[in-house]
């Protein structure tokens, strides 16, 4: 039976859409992808740590479920440029944001951070509780003036656990124990039989005639067929959205699909992120799990004349084993340096650029990313070297996130009121196709400073509004 609306990708964008749209009673396919081998600009083949997976990159995430700031959606002038805003404020945002940390049973609290933007609705559960070292990590923190505050979380913490004591960060569940786009959304939709998801299926391009999308080219288990419907989502993600659209040219769209701003593709951002490991001989680290707080103190200020910096949090509890891993170190040392440090990560914003991109080459994906923001991020690196010595973790060891580990990729078809410098609207459908939308991180025409994985959703139930509206 032909479907009403087919939605491409299962991540926190698709299937938080699923989930809003499957009340309408609407016949609904989901199509899921198999992995994919991507390049650099040089050539070489690149594995940037996306997840090919039912659930998309939140199998794997850190479960933060962080608002953007209000200040994220308007102009912000930073070390080395100012960020265009949004066609929409935080308050047009703001409910969508409440019924995102309720479908997605986020464990927070408000107090304590003094950026954080207004709520209509208190957190759906109190927040994870602190283990005794971060609860002594957070009163040093506090000694030195600094705002600590509570990680708003997807994780039920006592039924993670039980399956295993371990951190939830990088580490997969199937027991529901962590919020991803999964266990939450994706099992809201289907409860609903208007609703089919469809695994192992590549899309290959989207077909289209003048203004609309008229088939969806797909392969199966070596087959190829055609799927149509009158409605078409891609949520692909940030990289493979933007190079779909690309591989769809045709006569009508010779430049790509709902390029005819030439924007697809371009203002490629992943955030700016530095994992620190402050270690002490002397101390020990006892936590099973680490990611329960962050400082904001930086997040809209701290530059030479009040520029933002970022955001400071907790990492996932790191091991021996996975120490050894990064950074080539035997297995006895790692393990000594693991328990006896501290796991943190600062998360500086990076500016859209327009030469920073996914390329559609021979068939195959490139990405040419183009770091900004560097300056910004390495003082907030340094700020908080300062905060963990005098923490009493002295010996600081550094490292950037490289191209391999996921980032929070955004951009590449962002959102707009202006068709000639936008790809979508502010409902995220493509401003030349009537029957597109798009639904994922690469709308956000901002990457801001903190995960982005509840403003996806957030973004996924205001669309899913308007399409159950417009289309019922």
């Amino acid at each position: 039976m032909q479907p009403d609306f087919i939605i491409i990708g299962s991540g926190m964008g698709g299937a938080t859409l699923a989930a809003a749209l499957a009340p309408t009673g609407r016949r609904i396919l989901i199509l899921d992808k198999p992995n994919e081998t991507w390049r650099d600009i040089s050539g070489a083949p690149l594995h940037p740590g996306n997840y090919a997976y039912v659930g998309g990159n939140t199998k794997f995430y850190g479960a933060v479920l962080l608002r953007y700031r209000a200040e994220d959606f308007r102009p912000l002038r930073h070390l080395e440029g100012t960020t265009p805003g949004w066609p929409i404020a935080y308050a047009d945002l703001e409910p969508w944001y409440s019924q995102a940390e309720t479908l997605y049973r986020v464990r927070g609290d408000v107090a304590g951070d003094p950026t954080e933007p207004p709520h209509s609705t208190p957190y759906p559960f109190p927040p994870v509780p602190e283990e005794p070292d971060i609860q002594r990590l957070r009163a040093a923190f506090a000694a030195q003036g600094l705002h600590v505050s509570a990680l708003p979380l997807g994780v039920d913490i006592d039924a993670w656990l039980k399956r295993a004591r371990t951190g939830w960060d990088a580490f997969p569940c199937t027991t529901g124990a962590k919020s991803d786009a999964e266990s939450c959304a994706l099992a809201e939709a289907l409860k609903h039989p208007n609703v089919t998801l469809q695994t192992n299926t590549k899309v290959t391009r989207l077909l289209s005639e003048g203004r609309r999308v008229t088939g969806v080219e797909v392969e199966r288990f070596g087959t190829r067929e055609t799927l149509s419907a009158p409605l078409v989502v891609l949520s692909a993600g940030a990289i493979l959205s933007s190079a779909l659209l690309l591989a769809s040219a045709n006569d009508d769209h010779p430049t790509g699909l709902a390029n005819r701003s030439d924007q697809v593709g371009r203002n490629f951002m992943n955030h700016n992120l530095t994992g620190m490991v402050a270690y002490n001989p002397f101390r020990r680290n006892r936590t099973t799990y680490e990611k329960t707080i962050q400082i904001n103190d930086f997040y809209l200020t701290g530059g030479p004349n009040g520029e933002p910096l970022g955001n400071i949090q907790m990492l996932g509890r790191i091991t021996g084993p996975i120490l050894a891993g990064e950074a080539n170190l035997p297995l006895w040392l790692s393990h000594h340096i693991a328990e006896h440090s501290i796991h943190i990560m600062a998360m500086s914003e990076d500016l859209p650029d327009p030469n920073s991109r996914v390329l559609w080459r021979n068939g195959e994906v490139t990405l040419d990313w183009k770091k900004t923001n560097t300056k910004a991020h390495d003082l907030l690196v340094q700020r908080l070297k300062q905060a963990m010595r005098k923490a009493g973790w002295p010996i600081t060891l550094a490292r950037g996130f490289p191209k391999s580990k996921p980032s929070h990729q955004c951009g590449t078809n962002r959102m707009g009121a202006d068709p000639a410098t936008s790809v979508v609207d502010v409902n995220l459908k493509a401003h030349d196709l009537d029957n597109l939308y798009i639904c994922d991180a690469s709308v956000l025409p901002t990457s801001a400073a903190v995960n982005p994985s509840l403003t996806i959703a957030a973004l996924a139930l205001r669309a899913g509004d308007h399409i159950g509206k417009r289309h019922a």
